[in-house]
């Protein structure tokens, strides 16, 4: 199928820029042979072995080292399945600090990722309470992300002294790349000196004018940065630049995009889009934001009739290893809009919200609802236990997340 001239150029960046680093492996060092000098203790030479036979006689082969393993191989190996399984949800909890109910639940099934909901205090209160989740959630040497929405305007999780208070995407827009990026810098040093390492931003969806007043999830809220793919895409580069910048995590949401709909899933199911294509121009965004270099990319939970019509976008194979790994050519971490606590999926079993998500392709699972973790950790670890290639892909999302992790020294070796 034919892609957009534009979309497939970025593409072929993303994946120069997204792809592994790995080192070339240097090829076996060459040992010298050396011959030790004769002795009178030495045995001289038999009848039995011709001159020929002497020349042509084969050195012993020299065993080569192994290998060690890398930091993520070493954690790989260290987890069992059920803390592997852990690593893949993101559990809501207080962003002022975690309740006795929240604190219990992190404690016991160490998820990989925290999710600050609510509201918070202060930058230094906010520090000491990430710092309370980090110490119950890591496990084995390996430190959970902590994630938070910070993206401005009417969808800004943080505030108070410490944070400054960040305008709606829609005026973030309208300002030059280089000051957008500055500012995101800015914003990203303030998340991290807070002791939290995901900006859950940027919105790289495209609301056109013509719907913005009817669109419920974006448009309403003001959190798009514009209402063509040339102007979102720019946003969106500028502000994952602008936080990597800070040494903080991005995710660009949400893919393949919220501002063709009516309805928002948080509070509204059966939320459908019948507009959007798989090589759809509105797609473009997304493709900057990965040439920006961002950490994830997030998958909205609508129902896409002329991409999937049988599944919401969490849940298809066609859209996360069709579109976002395969079109796109992305690599890295592939995110959920929550799961949890969301209207458009509660009536789908939360064990399934998991694993259906991570059979797709996906890797992390949001989860706003703290009480709903365990559940969502059997289900994970019950489906990889019956099934090799679920237990393949899980293992497959597990490395991804600790290679991410590792990028942002949240994993211990040694």
């Amino acid at each position: 199928m034919r892609r957009p001239v534009a979309l497939l150029a970025l593409t072929a960046l993303a994946v120069a820029g997204c792809g592994g680093n790995d080192a070339p492996t240097a090829g076996p060092a060459t040992v010298p042979s050396s011959t030790a000098p004769a002795t009178e203790e030495s045995s001289p030479p038999t009848d039995s072995a011709t001159p020929l036979e002497t020349a042509t006689a084969k050195p012993s082969p020299t065993k080569q080292p192994t290998k060690a393993p890398s930091c993520v191989d070493q954690k790989l190996q260290a987890l069992t399945l059920r803390e592997q399984a852990a690593q893949l949800i993101m559990t809501g909890v207080d962003a002022s600090g975690m309740s006795s109910a929240q604190r219990t639940v992190v404690r016991q099934q160490k998820p990989g990722s925290v999710f600050l909901v609510g509201r918070s205090g202060s930058l230094s209160h906010t520090r000491s309470a990430t710092a309370a989740m980090t110490t119950a959630a890591t496990v084995k040497g390996v430190r959970p992300l902590i994630a938070a929405d910070q993206e401005g305007g009417q969808i800004q999780r943080l505030k108070g002294p410490g944070f400054d208070r960040i305008p709606a995407a829609t005026v973030q827009g309208t300002w030059s790349s280089s000051e957008l990026t500055a500012q995101a810098q800015d914003w990203g040093s303030q998340l991290k000196q807070a002791g939290v390492t995901v900006d859950l931003a940027p919105v790289a969806d495209v609301v056109p004018s013509s719907l913005k007043s009817q669109n419920a999830p974006i448009g309403e809220l003001d959190r798009e940065y514009g209402s063509t793919p040339q102007i979102a895409g720019r946003g969106v580069r500028a502000f994952v630049q602008g936080m990597r910048q800070a040494g903080v995590a991005t995710s660009v949401k949400h893919f393949p995009g919220l501002g063709r709909v009516r309805g928002n899933t948080d509070f509204a199911a059966g939320v459908v889009d019948n507009v959007t294509v798989r090589d759809d121009a509105d797609l473009q965004p997304f493709a900057d934001g990965i040439a920006a270099g961002t950490s994830m990319v997030m998958i909205s939970t609508v129902t896409y009739t002329k991409i999937d019509p049988d599944n919401r976008a969490v849940f298809s194979p066609t859209v996360i290893q069709g579109m976002v790994r395969g079109d796109l050519g992305w690599r890295g971490v592939v995110i959920t809009d929550d799961v949890g606590a969301a209207a458009e999926v509660a009536a789908v079993p939360a064990g399934d919200r998991a694993t259906r998500f991570v059979a797709a392709g996906g890797d992390i699972v949001i989860n706003a609802k703290a009480g709903l973790t365990a559940t969502m950790v059997n289900a994970l670890v019950a489906k990889a236990g019956e099934d090799k290639s679920f237990a393949a892909k899980l293992t497959g999302s597990v490395r991804r997340v600790l290679t991410l992790k590792q990028d942002h020294g949240l994993v211990s070796c040694g």
